[in-house]
This record gives C-alpha cells, structure tokens and sequence, in this order.
C-alpha cells in the first residue's frame, strides 16, 4: 500500500523525535517545502500520495541536525519573512520582544527616529524596524559581511529602506555620524564555557562569533554600552537583548555609564530577556 503524505509525515516526526523539540511541525515543513505547498496547502492533502520531491534529501539533511530554517531558506520574524543561510544567525522568536521594546520607546518619540542597529545579523531587528517606522532613519552594522549581504538582501525583500554597513560596532560609522536616538542590539551573549552544552543544530551550523562573548558572555555588550552615550542623542534610548542571568550585571553596567530608566521587558518564558535605558535628558 502507497504511503500518503500523513503516513510519510508521522514516519518522519518519529525518526526526528530524538533530535528535535518540535518533531512533527519539522516534518511538516520538509515535506511542504519539497512539495512547493505552504504547510497549510500539505496539511489539505494529508491523505494523498504522490511524488515527495527532495523530501528525503531535506529530512536527511534535517536528521545531520541542520536547522529546519537553513534548509527552507527562511524564516518569519514579526509577520515579515527573511532568508537566511548559514552562518548567519537563524532569527528567534524571544527578538522579537527587541523590536517590541523598541517600538514602545518610539511610540513616545515626538519625531521619527534615527536607529541604530549593531550585530544586525540577517537584519532582522533592523529591518522590522524599517518597516513598522516608517519615515525613520535606520542603519544596520555587522562585522561579517555574509551578515551584511543578506541583512541588504533582507530589506530589498521587505520593500525598506535601509543604510547596511560592515565593520566592528561603532567603528563601522562616518566620523561625522550625526547622534541616533535609538541603539539596539541582539550581541553575542553566550559564555564561552557554554559552547559545548549546546545543540549541535547550533554549534555545527551558526556563526561562534555571534553567540560567544568571553567567560560571563558580556564582553561585546561592555563595549557597546561603554561607546553608547558618544552615539546617542539626549534622551537617547539603548535596547539589548541578553541571557537569562545576566540583567543584573548589564543593569549595573548601564547604571555606571550614566543610564537611566532601566527596565527589564519579559520574554514569554518569564526571563528577563531585554533590558532597556536612557540618557538622562
């Protein structure tokens, strides 16, 4: 007897059970993307049979611990969508709460921003913010030029505007910069006694130097803060995305180089994921 495509998806989901948190979703999306059907159009065919395409190749694929993400070749991120390949660093859904800290602070601006946007990776952050602010003026800086070239593919494929540049933080800017009055950031964050605890789908396919930063993980968000008020208008808001023990320490180090107004903002997970200051006015 033939299999059909929900015979194929729950054989999959099966053999990915044991490498992935999200096993059947996975499946799902392979044998969509091999079909050339969005999930939702697979999902109405559940009961059909017919050729499968590169499935296997994909699951195969899937199987070596590769991201579902690397293998469709992109990913949605606030509503929009955004190609992504390796090394690049795959875009999560606990940033997303970076673009909505961001957007509170811009909801109270009386004028459109400028913003700034270091470690922009797949342009992500950057981009969404292009997008829901319309009118802004948002640059993005990465020091990978894989990073650069794809936050620019990034925005072209978003109908936004948006100045990419290369270099290593702040030294990536004009000397003449005009102040911003936004800085965000999703830094490497992650100790780097870490790295062999995580995932193979992470240490065997993205960029270490998007993720690790010295023995706490706080080495590049030192830098960026202690530059930050030479970049940042008065009243200027910085916005950063950290790990999950690390609000106190970075509260302090926000606290020392004269923020003020200095919040966490919650992931959906409870952790203290962002954490927001300003320049006193």
């Amino acid at each position: 007897m033939t299999a059909t495509y929900g015979d194929v998806i729950r054989d999959a989901a099966t053999r990915l059970a044991s490498l992935s948190e999200s096993p059947r979703l996975d499946a799902e999306l392979l044998l969509a993307h091999a079909l050339g059907l969005s999930r939702a159009g697979l999902l109405a065919r559940f009961r059909d049979t017919g050729p499968m395409g590169e499935f296997k190749h994909f699951l195969d694929r899937r199987l070596a611990h590769e991201p579902v993400a690397y293998i469709l070749g992109h990913r949605e991120f606030y509503s929009l969508d955004f190609l992504v390949h390796p090394p690049v660093l795959i875009p999560r859904p606990e940033t997303e709460h970076l673009v909505e800290a961001a957007l509170a602070f811009a909801k109270e601006a009386p004028r459109p921003l400028r913003i700034l946007d270091l470690c922009t990776g797949s342009g992500c952050v950057a981009v969404t913010l292009a997008h829901e602010l319309p009118g802004s003026d948002v640059t993005a800086v990465d020091i990978a030029p894989e990073a650069v070239a794809l936050a620019s593919e990034n925005a072209q494929r978003n109908g936004v505007t948006l100045r990419v540049l290369q270099g290593d933080l702040f030294d990536a800017l004009p000397s003449d910069e005009p102040p911003f009055d936004l800085i965000t950031a999703n830094p490497p964050y992650v100790e780097t006694g870490e790295w062999d605890t995580l995932a193979p789908d992470i240490t065997d396919y993205e960029d270490p130097g998007a993720l690790l930063s010295g023995e706490d993980g706080l080495d590049c968000v030192r830098r960026i803060i202690a530059a930050a008020p030479g970049y940042l208008s008065t009243g200027g808001a910085i916005t950063l995305e950290i790990g999950e023990k690390q609000y106190d320490s970075v509260a302090e180090i926000l606290d020392r180089t004269g923020f003020t107004s200095i919040r966490p903002v919650f992931d959906l997970a409870r952790i203290w994921r962002i954490i927001c200051g300003c320049l006193p006015v």
